[in-house]
């Protein structure tokens, strides 16, 4: 994801800080983003100095696993966080398997918040119809059913982020 940080456009940072404007459990929360797999001492050093409250983890939408060592990877760097009471967020593309990312420890914790990524181009253009269904992976395979929502309800204005809300973070490194 590219920044505009008034010098330009960004898309290196590694880490950078700034107020969750997402509208999560950690809206409004001194945040540290994190972009890719990083050190656990750097990370808590960069937690402690900006005084944050929130870690984002997958910034720049740099969590994309493909093997189990992908997964382990990140679990072993979020996992000292969480056991330490860290409020956490992931930021999890809807086209990972998903099923693998359950079977790691993250998701047991209630200070964890996995913020599943489903990407939708053009939103305007879709019609009033349009509907966004939550399925399971064959019929009765995990799930009770499937649930359908609205796109037009889910473009609810309580839930919208402006992008240029995103411009407001420090790059750190």
């Amino acid at each position: 994801m590219k920044r505009d940080y008034n010098t330009g456009v960004s898309d290196v940072a590694t880490f950078f800080v700034g107020y969750e404007v997402e509208k999560t459990p950690a809206h409004g929360l001194k945040t540290l983003f994190v972009t890719g797999i990083q050190s656990v001492e750097v990370i808590e050093q960069w937690y402690k100095q900006e005084s944050c409250e929130h870690i984002f983890f997958g910034a720049n939408h740099s969590y994309n696993p493909e093997i189990a060592e992908d997964f382990e990877s990140w679990e072993n760097m979020i996992k000292p966080f969480v056991s330490m009471n860290v409020l956490c967020s992931l930021d999890i593309p809807s086209n990972i398997n998903l099923e693998w990312f359950l079977e790691g420890p993250l998701i047991e914790y209630d200070n964890f918040i996995p913020q599943i990524r489903f990407v939708v181009p053009y939103i305007q253009q879709w019609n009033y119809n349009t509907m966004i269904k939550i399925d399971d992976k064959d019929f009765k395979a995990s799930n009770p059913g499937v649930w359908c929502h609205s796109l037009h309800d889910l473009k609810d204005r309580n839930k919208f982020t402006d992008w240029t809300k995103y411009s407001l973070d420090k790059i750190l490194e």
